[in-house]
């Protein structure tokens, strides 16, 4: 990062005002009357009927547009443990995506705790303020257990956008990457480099694509996952393989798709070469890819490649998916986001992608075209269309499936 964009970021947070979002009124405020309505004692009048039935907060206040997005800043970006506090400007950061992509008023806790049960405990007791609760930036393997036990005690959406939003896009990107090298999901052999709570929800999603378990090769710090091990965690025994191989290049041989969820540099030109013919390469480190596409590039000219990067084709965002996911459960009352939902924003996803490119977006992006290929496999996050299109798909998904507490309203999305 340049001493420039090092300045332009801080300037950007720091200037006009410090921080990134704000509480905006939605009602007049101007007058005794307008007083009198808004508080003392008005107010009394909406609390009485919530009172009576509490399903009327949805009419008289704001939580079926408000999503919490809390984190223990215990894995901030690439950064690490820095604490809740260093969160903050992050957590801020996404209430702003909330916002800015799907309309939903959107407000960042930071939580400090000892233990995994004062974490659950602070969110359980304050869930039913808003309409979703999304979990960030939280270290594994305490994310996986904390997001299943606030789904169990909580009667709103409950959704770790680093594992699921990330799984998502990777599982939209990788079955179109797939269509086009011409390979069936089921036939090919996956490593995933990571096995932190990215890396575990892609690899369960894609087994839910159709993925096989047995094809699969993770890697931590340590090498490959396998079964003779004895010091990995519940998580990462999901993916022990039964295997003699130890390392990438024991793996990477013969490999149709190479997922990198670690750290960057980590997967050598030499490595690459020994993948199968047209081998799908997603390196989504940041903001240095396992491996430059560049690089990638001069290696294998029969390459699909992803990265975490925007100035690179194909980025895997989660803005591609987690505003909306939000917007289409929250629109429908969703109890939570189930699998049903999840794989309804993959089929979405992919949809789009396939279909002609608005001007508005090619400037957005850049470029002068963009069309189904191997340098187009997942939309670009500025697209317009992915709001209906996917919020629409999980509300729909979340009816079917009987987690929906309304039906979806006339007209849903129609304008937008």
């Amino acid at each position: 990062m340049s001493e420039d964009f090092r300045q332009q970021a801080l300037d950007y947070h720091a200037y006009p005002v410090p921080g990134k979002i704000a509480v905006a009124l939605t009602k007049p405020a101007d007058t005794v009357e307008d007083l009198a309505l808004a508080y003392s004692p008005g107010v009394a009048e909406p609390v009485r009927e919530i009172a009576q039935n509490a399903e009327n907060v949805y009419k008289y206040t704001g939580k079926g547009n408000m999503v919490a997005v809390i984190t223990n800043g215990t894995a901030i970006l690439g950064l690490g443990n820095l604490g809740p506090l260093a969160s903050k400007p992050v957590m801020e950061g996404k209430s702003l995506l909330f916002k800015r992509f799907a309309g939903l008023d959107s407000i960042d806790i930071e939580v400090k705790h000892r233990t995994i049960d004062e974490f659950v405990d602070t969110v359980a007791n304050i869930a039913d303020t808003f309409g979703g609760i999304n979990l960030e930036d939280i270290k594994a393997p305490d994310c996986f257990e904390i997001e299943k036990r606030l789904i169990e005690r909580c009667s709103v959406p409950v959704f770790h956008d680093d594992q699921h939003g990330t799984a998502i896009v990777t599982a939209a990107g990788m079955l179109n990457a797939l269509e086009l090298q011409g390979k069936e999901i089921s036939e090919s052999v996956i490593v995933c480099l990571g096995a932190g709570a990215a890396a575990v929800a892609c690899m369960e999603l894609l087994i839910k694509s159709g993925a096989l378990r047995e094809k699969i090769y993770m890697l931590d710090r340590k090498g490959v996952i396998h079964t003779r091990r004895d010091d990995i965690n519940e998580y990462k025994q999901l993916f022990a393989n039964n295997t003699d191989k130890r390392t990438l290049e024991d793996v990477i041989e013969g490999a149709d798709i190479f997922v990198g969820v670690s750290g960057p540099n980590l997967f050598e030109p030499e490595a690459l070469k020994l993948m199968a013919d047209k081998p799908i390469v997603f390196a989504c480190s940041n903001p240095d890819p396992e491996i430059k596409p560049e690089l990638a590039h001069a290696v294998r000219d029969d390459l699909i490649m992803g990265t975490g990067r925007s100035d690179y084709p194909n980025q895997v965002n989660n803005v591609i998916c987690f505003p909306f996911i939000f917007r289409g459960a929250l629109d429908v009352r969703a109890s939570k986001i189930n699998d049903e939902m999840k794989l309804a924003a993959v089929k979405a996803i992919r949809e789009l992608t396939k279909e002609p490119v608005p001007a508005e977006v090619l400037k957005a992006a850049g470029v002068d075209k963009l069309e189904f290929g191997m340098e187009y496999i997942i939309p670009k996050p500025m697209d317009p269309r992915l709001l209906p299109r996917v919020a629409k798909a999980v509300a729909q998904a979340a009816i079917d499936s009987g987690v929906a507490q309304i039906e979806m309203p006339v007209g849903y999305m129609e304008d937008k």
